[in-house]
Order: C-alpha cells, then sequence, then structure tokens
C-alpha cells in the first residue's frame, strides 16, 4: 500500500534538502492523460547539489523513477510506490548559449524552448524541438526526434547523477543511441547536456520551426489529453499505417480513444482510466500482431502498479 508519509518519516533527517517534498502526490495532475494513481513521495530537487544529497538519504530497497513534463507518461491507476523525482523548471530549465554553434540544456527545459534559444543564436539543427512536447531529459533518454532529425545528432555530452548521488559525463558514444532508445544506464538521472548545431540563418531556421508546427496542427491532435505517438515506427514502415490496416482508427475502449485524427495518438476523451489506455494500446498491438505479424512497441512509457484485478496482458494474451 502507498504511505508517502511513512516513507517520509523512514528518510530521516531532511533539514539540509532544500526542494520540494509531498507524500502522496497526485501525478494526475502532470500527465498529459490527466490519469493515474498517486506517486507515494514526489521530489522536486532545488538544483543538482540538493539533487545529489536526497539520492545519498534513500535507502537501497527504495525504488526511484524520474519523471519529465509527463507528456509521454502513462501512470497506472494503484499509482507509483518509492520515490518519483521530478525535475524542477528553476533548478533544472536553464538554457544557455555557450559560443556560435553549441548551447547547454537543462533536463526539464522544455524542449521547445530550446529550438526558440536556438534560433535566437542563430544555431541550426534544433528546430526538429519545435514540434516535440517534452523535456530535453526525456529526449536524452529516449533519443525523441521529429522532421527527419534525432536529438543523438545535437549531443555533444550528456550531465547525469547516479542512484548514490554521484556525478557523470557521458559522451556521446557511451549514450548508445538507436531508434528511440539509450544503451544509458536505467539508473541514471540525466540533469543536463551538452548540445552542438551549426550556424544558420535565422529566417530559414524560424521557416523551418514553423514548417514544423503546421505539420503538428495539420495531422496531429494537439489540442486533446495525449501522450504523443503511442507506438514506435517498426522497420519498414508507420505505426500509424499499420494500426489503420488493422481496423484501428478511432477504436473506443471506456474513455481512451486512438485518435481518427492520427491513429497512432491515443486520446483520454474525459473519462478513461489508466486500465482503459493501457487495454486499448495492448488490443491494437494485439490487432496489429494478427493482421500483419508486426510487434507494435510502445513509446509511451507506463509506470506504477494496476489495481488489483486491472492487469493488462502484453498483447492481451494474444487474445483479441
Amino acid at each position: 500500500m502507498i504511505d508517502g508519509h511513512a516513507l517520509l518519516a523512514r528518510l530521516g533527517d531532511l533539514t539540509a534538502i532544500r526542494g520540494r517534498l509531498m507524500p502522496d502526490a497526485r501525478m494526475e495532475t502532470i500527465t498529459w492523460f490527466r490519469v493515474g494513481g498517486a506517486a507515494e513521495l514526489l521530489f522536486q530537487p532545488a538544483d543538482e547539489d540538493d539533487l545529489a544529497a536526497f539520492l545519498r538519504l534513500i535507502p537501497d530497497d527504495v525504488p526511484v523513477l524520474v519523471v519529465g513534463i509527463g507528456s509521454n507518461l502513462l501512470v497506472r491507476d494503484e499509482g507509483i510506490p518509492g520515490v518519483v523525482i521530478r525535475l524542477s523548471a528553476k533548478g533544472f530549465g536553464q538554457v544557455e548559449v555557450l559560443d556560435e554553434t553549441r548551447l547547454r540544456a537543462g533536463a526539464a527545459a522544455p524542449d521547445k524552448r530550446v529550438a526558440a534559444a536556438a534560433l535566437d543564436a542563430g544555431i541550426g539543427g534544433f528546430h526538429f524541438y519545435h514540434g516535440i512536447p517534452g523535456a530535453i531529459g526525456g529526449a536524452l533518454r529516449m533519443n525523441a526526434g521529429a522532421n527527419g532529425v534525432e536529438t543523438r545528432e545535437r549531443v555533444v555530452d550528456v550531465y547525469a547523477l547516479d542512484r548514490t548521488g554521484k556525478r557523470h559525463v557521458l559522451s556521446n558514444a557511451q549514450m548508445g543511441y538507436a531508434y528511440r532508445h539509450s544503451d544509458a544506464p536505467a539508473d541514471l538521472i540525466f540533469t543536463g547536456a551538452l548540445m552542438e548545431g551549426y550556424r544558420d540563418d535565422p529566417d530559414a531556421i524560424r521557416a523551418a520551426m514553423d514548417e514544423v508546427q503546421h505539420h503538428r496542427e495539420t495531422v496531429q491532435p494537439i489540442r486533446e489529453k495525449t501522450g504523443g505517438s503511442t507506438f514506435k515506427n517498426p522497420a519498414g514502415t508507420s505505426a500509424w499505417k499499420e494500426i489503420d490496416k488493422a481496423g484501428c482508427r478511432g477504436l473506443v475502449i471506456g474513455g481512451a480513444q486512438m485518435s481518427p485524427m492520427h491513429c497512432n495518438f491515443m486520446i483520454n476523451t474525459g473519462t478513461a482510466s489508466a486500465y482503459d489506455l493501457e487495454f486499448l494500446g495492448e488490443t491494437v498491438r494485439a490487432r496489429v500482431l494478427a493482421n500483419s505479424g508486426i510487434a507494435l512497441e510502445w513509446e509511451i512509457k507506463r509506470i506504477g502498479q494496476a489495481k488489483p484485478g486491472h492487469e493488462v496482458a502484453e498483447f492481451l494474451g494474444e487474445r483479441v
């Protein structure tokens, strides 16, 4: 059972911690799907030193999970045991232009802010972030990309803390980037990155950003409660094409729906539970598998525990 106050008591003397500690924190208020149970303990560190100090206080048997701005996150209905860390915009949201081609971005900096800072500095190559509704920490972890550009093309170094609060610097090669994936250890908490683009004309950068925005507005349900792309694109095809061919465009389960506008987007129509959304996703996966033999991979990150009796099996046990 989730009991944030009991966990808080286990951590001992917290007088030196400057960040915000919230037991039994409602996760549906910070995720774009607006569903899910509570985090046992949510911590927003003041800065990197504060985060390092807090990590040293957490017992080894307590799970630690990092979340971003909640754009591609599905929190299950029973909630999240242990500590959830959410980096604050004040402590980790800065974007600093270092020279004519390089900038340093905090992990909590929204992708769109990085794109805007690069535009102001005349640095090309960051326009694609204008269309990604997330923060840099998530982009670093999953090699976020759009419009033919990926995060790995911009990364020089990534800064991180491990579970003990020790600082690390990882090179681009050490991140082990692949499509929507990195090989970085799962327990590392990214705090920021050094990134590099190239000199470009601001008018050309702005035109590229406008094209990204136009594409999003015309083909994606950006004004809905959604988590962005639900599944990764399989090799040689697009997830939405396989979903469409399997007859799942507009498919509804409970309060969850595959968008009629872009059928690789799941929508909370207003009454969905996390169970509805995950069951819908696994129904789509099962039908695509049956129709084309393709096993779609989730791009949305699903975390936490399901309510007893509402666990959702992978591909629904291939029963659909």
